[in-house]
């Protein structure tokens, strides 16, 4: 419908001012008077120069010979130059390889199998723990301090910890082995891929006590949650600092938190009971003294309370790393 205004309005003042004050873009106004043909484009005529049909052959023939069926298009070139043998340019030969689908690396691929996810279930504390190490900011630049924690997944109870000024595979084979020593022996311990957890003085000790080794996959901070959310508790308390002054204090602080965090802190993930409540047993006891308040609250009060009664938040029944999806579960029983 504007095309015909444009071309009335250019007669007097050009197609470009036409199309700046109606607004019309120009390479519109030129595309739709001259709309384009749909069908095949028309081919490339073939250079007088090209290859005939013989020669490419040839080329071809040298490209997937035994010599050089795994040697780049670069290599191949360079060692028939060298011998006195042009065939034609690199790009020719790139181009003759696309064109018979045999384009592409020619050299042998490493093959990396995907990790496994790992899956792992507790129901009840003691089955399955989790391990890992996160960096603490030291006096200096440069300088970190290295907090180890072992906590139990099904009730967050820190089992064992200690700072130290670096990271090394005989301080996390003897933590473990002390937090097993008061603890007893869980089934599963899980941590991530870093060099301590996969290093031999950790696996010796699992192997030798018959738990079961599981790994997070690499660059999947999600299969070890329990030990990222009690850091993230850690680092982002308002009593955090920005830096420790020494080995000595990180400790300290370190002590005084995991002391709040098994006895005072109330965990939403295990309804809202401190992670020593639920695994030493005390929090369904906790849980019914819970219920039997809001009860007589409610009973004083039911007007407050609208048409349901008020319920303490449930303990969860088992504590999952991945958990299978419904399907999965199905397939399995």
């Amino acid at each position: 419908m504007i095309n015909p205004a444009v071309d009335e309005l250019a007669e007097h003042t050009g197609v470009k001012q036409a199309c700046e004050l109606l607004g019309r873009p120009r390479g519109s106004h030129y595309r739709a008077k001259q709309p384009r043909m749909h069908g095949p484009a028309p081919q490339r005529p073939t250079p007088p120069n090209a290859l005939t049909q013989v020669e490419q052959t040839q080329v071809l023939a040298v490209l997937t010979s035994e010599r050089f069926c795994d040697k780049s298009v670069a290599q191949t070139w360079a060692t028939l130059l060298d011998e006195g043998t042009y065939l034609c340019s690199m790009s020719t030969m790139h181009r003759l390889l696309r064109a018979h689908g045999a384009a592409g690396e020619r050299r042998r691929q490493a093959t990396h199998p995907a990790k496994k996810k790992p899956e792992l279930l507790a129901t009840a504390p003691g089955q399955v723990w989790s391990w890992d190490i996160t960096k603490l900011r030291g006096p200096g630049r440069g300088i970190w301090f290295q907090l180890y924690v072992v906590l139990d997944i099904f009730s967050r109870y820190v089992l064992a910890w200690t700072v130290q000024a670096s990271e090394d595979s005989e301080i996390a084979k003897n933590m473990l082995e002390e937090a097993m020593g008061v603890h007893g022996i869980p089934e599963a311990v899980h941590a991530d891929r870093g060099t301590s957890m996969t290093s031999k003085p950790v696996a010796q000790l699992l192997l030798d006590l018959g738990v079961d080794r599981s790994h997070s996959r690499p660059r999947v901070s999600n299969d070890n949650p329990f030990s990222e959310a009690a850091f993230k508790t850690l680092k982002y308390a308002p009593a955090f600092p920005d830096a420790f002054g020494s080995l000595a204090d990180a400790r300290a602080y370190c002590a005084e938190f995991f002391n709040y965090y098994n006895h005072q802190h109330r965990h939403c993930g295990i309804g809202l009971h401190t992670p020593a409540s639920v695994h030493h047993g005390t929090a369904t006891q906790i849980r019914a003294q819970r219920q039997a308040t809001l009860d007589a609250a409610h009973a004083a009060h039911p007007d407050r309370f609208g048409n349901r009664r008020p319920q303490a938040p449930k303990l969860p029944k088992a504590a999952w790393i991945n958990q299978p999806s419904p399907e999965a579960l199905i397939q399995t029983a």
